[in-house]
């Protein structure tokens, strides 16, 4: 393997989306990649200072609908959701908000040992 000039991985195509079947919602979901600027506000999102005892904890308030409203798009690749949309999605079936969720979660690699990594680093 070459190794990668700036250029190169500046125009790299590493984006990549999975049509998820969600017959709750009757029909498909594209998902994509996260980048790693959004990645990012998820993972600041979830930690959370807690003001009672020492150390941090992790906020896991509608991550579900947090990160499907970060990687769900249409056929341009163009957001389908706003952030304002997290708490009204976050209303949505968990098993169809799960079945988003886990393919966002593989195609981003955030793994629950990610999870587990904020919390020791927090």
């Amino acid at each position: 393997m070459s190794i990668l000039t700036r250029d190169e991985i500046l125009r790299a195509e590493d984006i990549k989306t999975e049509k998820v079947p969600v017959p709750e919602w009757g029909g498909d979901v594209l998902v994509r990649t996260l980048t790693g600027t959004e990645r990012d506000r998820i993972e600041a999102y979830m930690v959370e200072n807690r003001i009672k005892g020492k150390g941090r904890g992790l906020n896991y308030e509608n991550l579900r609908a947090r990160l499907v409203v970060s990687s769900a798009v249409d056929e341009k690749g163009a957001r389908l959701f706003k952030r304002t949309d997290i708490e009204t999605l976050g209303q949505k079936s968990a098993a169809a908000l799960d079945r988003v969720f886990e393919v966002a979660q593989r195609l981003s690699g955030f793994a629950p040992k990610d999870v587990e990594e904020l919390t020791k680093n927090s």
